[in-house]
């Protein structure tokens, strides 16, 4: 049986592992790829996505989503993933034909809503489509599963001591996200910190398949907080927890998003003690079985 989702991405290179994963796995019926500022700007995200859907030769939709965020100015993390996004290998120019509509919001509207069975959203970029879409469209969330995305921290941030990137770059979308009232998986850095691929894992990816071989020069050119120890795929943790949640130590709580704190900004306010927990934080993933998910993962892709 396979899981519908639909993925929001920004990539971004953890992304092009995620989204590696999910175009291939046999247990993730992907419906769409909606592309949202992030990691570099949506010209270029987008590029990334339609590149990606090229390189798999995939007949999975891709939408183009929202330029910037509901309220502050757009930030990026091009000095983590290159000036592209996707630095270290090099992929074909995309026709601009593979690019289903500049309408992501839309689409998304019309792709749950038709469905036969509810939808499940992997966010894995900045919060701003999904915000939109829930603002614009409320009646969706009747047909969404849930929502499990790549964001936030029951800890330390990565662009500030207190916010993780995704939350950072958008906050008051977060805000409205979390307060959507469907339930949430938020795999934020917590477990990306907990497990990452050594430079010898990195080096296995060379020679295993076409998309390990790319995944193995991007990694390569990958720049992020944990790349002296070894490298975090973040947004790839999200495929995993969606393919093996028994292998994820996770724990329920209220989540809240800190807007106007001027240290906090962006910050994921975790409450385990609160009465109402609508959020399934996840911890930690089972590092003994970390690299054989991650590679199990990748060995459907071409």
């Amino acid at each position: 049986m396979t899981t519908p989702i639909i993925i929001d991405t920004d990539p971004g290179i953890d992304d092009a592992a995620a989204i590696s994963i999910a175009l291939n796995h046999p247990e993730i019926d992907v419906k769409m790829i909606t592309t949202v500022h992030g990691n570099v700007n949506i010209d270029k995200t987008t590029r990334n996505a339609l590149q990606l859907k090229a390189f798999f030769e995939s007949d999975v939709p891709v939408h183009r989503g929202a330029v910037a965020p509901l309220i502050n100015a757009p930030i990026d993390a091009s000095h983590v993933h290159g000036e592209t996004g996707m630095g270290g290998y090099e992929l074909p120019e995309p026709s601009p034909e593979l690019l289903a509509s500049n309408r992501a919001i839309e689409a998304m509207r019309e792709t749950i809503l038709e469905s036969d069975e509810p939808i499940t959203l992997v966010p894995i970029g900045p919060l701003t489509n999904i915000a939109l879409l829930f603002k614009t469209y409320p009646e969706v969330k009747s047909n969404i599963k849930a929502i499990v995305l790549m964001g936030g921290s029951a800890g330390r941030g990565n662009v500030t001591p207190a916010a993780e990137f995704n939350i950072y770059c958008d906050p008051e979308a977060a805000d409205i996200v979390f307060k959507a009232g469907l339930p949430i998986t938020m795999v934020g850095l917590d477990v990306a910190r907990g497990a990452s691929l050594s430079s010898t894992a990195i080096n296995e990816l060379k020679s295993i398949n076409q998309t390990t071989h790319m995944l193995y020069h991007m990694f390569n050119h990958y720049h992020g907080d944990e790349f002296d120890t070894g490298i975090a795929v973040y947004d790839a943790y999200t495929m995993l927890y969606l393919l093996h949640p028994e292998h994820f130590k996770t724990a329920d709580a209220a989540v809240a998003i800190e807007l106007n704190g001027t240290y906090t900004r962006g910050a994921t306010v975790v409450n385990y003690n609160a009465q109402e927990k609508s959020v399934n934080v996840v911890l930690a993933v089972d590092k003994t079985r970390f690299k054989q998910l991650f590679f199990e993962a990748l060995s459907y892709a071409k």
